[in-house]
């Protein structure tokens, strides 16, 4: 690298910087990972209870990974939570399709997060292997 202090400065905060910045996209990593969990599991149960017959059991998603068993009644009506604490009523066919849409939505979200992750990362340990590489020269210079 052979640069001067200034530089190398720079380049420190540079790398710090690219360092928070894939912590940042680490965490919306995890994040983007546990809604597309919840939307598959929601979307799982909808196709179930859309195919159980009157009077059917099945196992509902009731968050942290608990479910509950409910008795299939003939009304299957289903109310979705549409964002900013807003929910509206919806056939069990449409209710499947939102969440398939929420399913699609978050997982192109999930794979641009990750390549913004992956060229993050790289970068970072490109510019920290160089500052590396310039402490090491230095130190090299100081002991001949």
């Amino acid at each position: 690298m052979n640069v001067e202090d200034a530089e190398l400065r720079q380049a420190i905060s540079v790398a710090e910087s690219y360092r928070q910045r894939v912590e940042a996209l680490s965490r919306q990593v995890q994040v983007l990972r546990v809604s597309l969990n919840e939307v598959s599991l929601a979307s799982d149960a909808l196709k179930a209870f859309k195919n159980a017959k009157d009077g059917d059991e099945i196992m509902v998603p009731i968050g942290a990974t608990s479910f509950i068993t409910v008795k299939v009644t003939p009304n299957r009506n289903v109310v979705v939570d549409i964002g900013s604490d807003i929910s509206v009523e919806k056939d069990v066919d449409s209710a499947i399709g939102y969440m398939d849409a929420n399913n699609a939505e978050i997982s192109e979200a999930l794979k641009k997060t990750m390549e913004a992750l992956g060229s993050s990362q790289e970068a970072l340990n490109n510019l920290t292997a160089a500052i590396q590489n310039e402490y090491d020269a230095r130190k090299q210079q100081q002991v001949q």
